[in-house]
């Protein structure tokens, strides 16, 4: 179970959900593509305000069903309303830990997530406990001690990055999670495991470049709120790094690439 420290820094802070909206399997969860067929049963952990849960039930009707649990009494309340009119998808204020259910999944998937969480051996085997015979568990996450910027992002914001980073692993938070999962489903006794590479890259011909590598701008904007108030960094720090990164947005900026793995195994 999470300590206190960890929910508070893993909350989503309020109006997240307008990036979490845009989400798309086709582009955001590509790793599901291949393993959703109609019929199936599929629980979404930390399903956030329902975009990718949505296309998962559409992808499974007209038999199957969708579940999303979440954490955020906000986002699971956008979900219930946004698509109260979906009949074969349910959401539950829940985190995996706690979570139970009637039904046995064919898939559990969870995307982004467990790098938000301190114990997540804990919770890929929770995950487990869930899933029906040769179900499988499916999970696409970062290590963001592989993010590659070119040229190199201004040092306001290296600095602002790197006390991220250590504000998140003061948590408990694995900031390199992606590539721990391979070991982790072996040790929970999941087989067939597969790992695909799914790093998001963005370069500054593309049209929605600043709004991609502009990821650490919002991160500045919100969560970096956190890091002042516990004392990581000060405000002008905080102030300069949006600022400074902005100006390298517009200015010399020429790629970003968040390293980003999708990985499946079978019970």
């Amino acid at each position: 179970m999470s300590n206190s420290i960890a929910k508070d820094r893993a909350s989503m802070p309020s109006g997240a959900n307008k990036i979490l909206d845009e989400r798309t399997i086709e582009r955001d969860n590509r790793n599901l593509k291949s393993l959703l067929n109609p019929g199936m049963n599929v629980l979404d952990v930390g399903c956030g305000s329902g975009a990718i849960t949505n296309d998962i039930a559409e992808r499974v009707a007209p038999n199957g069903a969708a579940t999303g649990i979440d954490i955020s009494d906000e986002l699971i309340g956008i979900a219930k309303d946004k698509y109260s009119a979906v009949k074969n998808i349910s959401f539950y204020l829940s985190d995996i830990y706690s979570y139970t259910s009637p039904l046995k999944f064919q898939l559990v998937t969870s995307a982004r997530v467990l790098q938000w969480l301190d114990h997540p051996k804990e919770a890929l085997a929770k995950m487990k406990t869930v899933l029906a015979e040769n179900g499988c568990i499916s999970i696409l996450d970062y290590n963001h001690e592989k993010i590659e910027w070119n040229p190199h992002i201004p040092e306001s914001m290296h600095y602002f990055y790197s006390a991220f980073l250590e504000w998140r692993k003061d948590a408990g938070f694995d900031n390199a999670i992606a590539d721990h999962l391979c070991q982790i489903f072996t040790e929970i006794g999941l087989k067939n495991i597969n790992s695909e590479n799914q790093f998001e890259k963005t370069v500054s011909t593309d049209k929605d470049f600043a709004m991609k590598a502009g990821i650490w701008t919002t991160v500045a904007e919100t969560r970096g709120k956190q890091l002042v108030k516990d004392n990581y960094i000060t405000e002008l720090q905080r102030l300069a790094a949006i600022n400074d990164y902005n100006e390298w947005l517009i200015g010399n900026g020429k790629s970003m690439q968040m390293y980003l793995l999708s990985v499946t195994g079978w019970s």
